[in-house]
Parts: structure tokens; sequence; C-alpha cells
């Protein structure tokens, strides 16, 4: 016989409450608290079920201050940014954690949790780069990613060509010239897939820092077919990367970037992400990524014993 189980819906890097307007947007993640028992086969049965992009399964950790499970509806995936925002603002609301810093245990190791004012930011690490030639014993090329977003040189914006980022998972980061070229890709999830394959990605994450665009220092789409997302609204572990390589490559100067996801997806799903960054001297040592989550609602989801 079955068991139930309840889901909270908790949309993660909300655009904030300002100016009378109430936040919107965000990514939604389900939230399933008190998880402790639960097998890797259930926990995949119930994000599975829920059919988000991701589910956080919480419980109780002995050497931080809850562990974290995250799964997508066809995988464990070690680390999520929008399902750890979502995790903590409830977990805030709820009265189970108050301000100030905590952790999050997972299968990649522990990571600093800071909750501030409603907003919660999550630990990631220094980033590694890894170029196109680099790519070359796995079979990809920089001009394999282009085709696979259905974009082509000219389209590229001066230090946008291709890059695997890793601040924790790995991204492949491209810019592109503007919002209109943004707008227009047209990915191929099934070549996606497969050079995501090739190189252990979670997915791609394109952006344009185009002024025309937005008001951020970039915006973005992301597209994560290898984890049953064609295209998301917000993803922290991803926004961290592009937050290095407007740093370390484009010469951003502030240590604090703003990236905006969403704007594009059909409806569109506006989000915002605070990147934090640290550096020692010209060097990125790591970085805090958050911003603000919103319940919207809970489900009860059935799965098997």
């Amino acid at each position: 016989m079955g068991n139930q189980i309840t889901a909270r819906i908790v949309n993660g890097f909300v655009t904030p409450e300002q100016d009378g307007i109430a936040a919107h947007g965000g990514n939604p993640a389900a939230v399933v608290v008190d998880a402790d028992g639960l097998s890797d086969e259930q926990m995949l049965d119930i994000a599975a079920k829920v059919g988000l992009s991701e589910t956080a399964f919480v419980s109780k950790s002995d050497t931080e201050g809850f562990r974290l499970d995250f799964f997508t509806p066809n995988r464990r995936i070690a680390h999520c940014g929008h399902a750890t925002i979502a995790t903590f603002s409830f977990l805030a609301e709820t009265g189970r954690l108050t301000d100030g810093e905590t952790s999050k245990e997972t299968v990649d190791g522990p990571r600093k949790i800071i909750v501030k004012e409603g907003a919660a930011f999550m630990e990631q690490l220094a980033p590694k780069y890894e170029r196109p030639e680099a790519w070359a014993d796995r079979g990809v090329t920089g001009q394999d990613v282009l085709n696979s977003l259905g974009i082509s040189s000219p389209d590229i914006s001066d230090g946008g060509a291709p890059i695997l980022v890793n601040t924790g998972n790995s991204f492949i980061v491209v810019g592109v010239k503007s919002g209109d070229v943004l707008a227009q890709i047209k990915p191929d999830q099934t070549a996606i897939n497969q050079i995501s394959e090739q190189l252990d990605l979670i997915g791609y994450y394109v952006f344009t820092t185009d002024a025309a665009a937005t008001s951020a220092n970039a915006t973005t789409r992301m597209f994560a077919p290898r984890y049953a997302i064609e295209e998301e609204s917000a993803t922290g572990m991803a926004a961290g990367p592009l937050a290095c390589l407007l740093h370390d490559v484009l010469g951003v100067e502030e240590t604090r970037i703003v990236i905006e996801q969403g704007q594009y997806m059909a409806p569109p799903s506006p989000s915002i992400i605070d990147v934090q960054l640290q550096v020692q001297g010209s060097k990125i040592t790591g970085l805090m990524a958050g911003g603000y989550g919103k319940v919207m609602r809970e489900i009860v989801v059935d799965y098997s014993s």
C-alpha cells in the first residue's frame, strides 16, 4: 500500500516586493520537510510525481544545520540554487530557523547558508574554468555548442565564447550580443543533452549584458534537458558561474552582481539572483548566491512504500 507526504511549493528567487508591488515571478520548487527515512528511490518517486524541476528533501543532520537532498524528475542532483532558497525561506517563515548563519549537508559536502531579513544566501566554491580546447578528448567543440543553440559566431558577444565554469556544478556559459539574440534562441534539446552527457554538465547558461535588455548585470536563459529541464526561470547554481565569468573575463569590478533570469521564457517568470563574490586581491575565493522565496501552496503526494 502507498504512503502520502506533503510538499510545499515555494517560488525561489522571486522579484522582491517593492514600491507596493507584491513579490512575483521566481522558480517553483517543492520542499518536503521531515524527510528522514525516505530512500533515494522514494525521493525520486516523489520528485517525479511533483513534476517540478527540483524537489528538496529536508532531514536532520549530525554535522550541519539541516541535510538537503535534491532530485529532479529523473535523477539526483548535488545542489540546486532555487530549491535551496525556497527551502530556507520556508524554514525561516515557519520558525524552524532565525536570521543568521546555518548550513546544509549535501552529497557533495557541506555549504554555508545565511538568512537575512527574509532572503537566503548559499555558499558556492571558487570557480574553475575549462575552455573548448580542453574538451577535445570528450568530442565536443565550441561550434557544437553554438549549433545546439541555433546561433553562430556573429551572435556572440566579446568575451562570450562558450566556456565551462564550475562553482560546485558544471555549466557551459555563453554570452550573446543582445536581448533579441537571446529571445530568438531555439535550443536543440537532444544535442544539448548529448553534450551535457559528454561534459558532465547540468546544462547551459546563456546571457547578455545588453543594457537595452536588462537593468541587471546580465539577463539569462538556462537549458538542462539532461535533468529533464528544458528551460527554467531561476538557477542559482548557474548564476554563480556567470557572476565569476563577468568578474574574471569581462572585467566587471563590482563584487555584488545581480542576475536576471526567466524574462525570455514563455510565459515570462522574471527572477532575480543576487551574487556576492568573495575576492582576495584579484582572485575569487568563493561566493554567496541568494534571493527571496515565496510560499505558494501545498500538495499531497502518494509515493511507493
